[in-house]
């Protein structure tokens, strides 16, 4: 992760993983807050899956950006699907229902940007290049030879 881009992309998945588990935690105790999780055990099934999955995306894995993708366009997918629906059709709506769609549309934004971002990175190689130790470890004339000496640990004990 060597891209700005890639650091901002990690930070706001992990932000918008703090801000589901304010979510999850105020919708588990009843508590009111401006969004309501959609299944209370589902959202925390999924803050546990998202937990495993950074790490995934932080290493470049282009796996865990998918898994991530489907899991929130599973969970997040249905319901701004149903509300952009209505909204197409004029149906009056409530404006915690257009925070959900905005919600919705950040969560299933935020893995696409990964996506694209992994694909397109241009240091994301099985053998990348790095100018900086490449001139010692792959120049043979800087190889170490060892004498017979190394490794009998002949070492002198008083």
């Amino acid at each position: 992760m060597k891209n700005l881009s890639s650091w901002l992309i990690v930070m706001f998945m992990i932000m918008f993983w703090a801000f589901r588990v304010i979510v999850a935690i105020t919708g588990t105790m009843g508590m009111d807050f401006m969004v309501k999780p959609i299944d209370n055990n589902i959202e925390v099934i999924l803050l546990f899956v998202v937990l495993i999955l950074v790490p995934f995306i932080f290493k470049r894995k282009m796996i865990g950006a998918i898994v991530y993708l489907i899991a929130y366009g599973w969970y997040f997918g249905r319901g701004l699907f149903i509300n952009v629906l209505n909204l197409i059709n004029g149906e009056a709506m409530a404006a915690a229902t257009y925070l959900e769609m905005f919600i919705a549309l950040i969560a299933i934004t935020i893995p696409i940007v990964a996506i694209f971002d992994i694909l397109f990175d241009k240091s994301r190689m099985k053998n990348p290049v790095d100018k900086q130790t490449d001139w010692f470890y792959k120049n043979e004339q800087y190889d170490r030879k060892l004498d017979e000496r190394a490794d009998k640990n002949n070492y002198k004990t008083l």
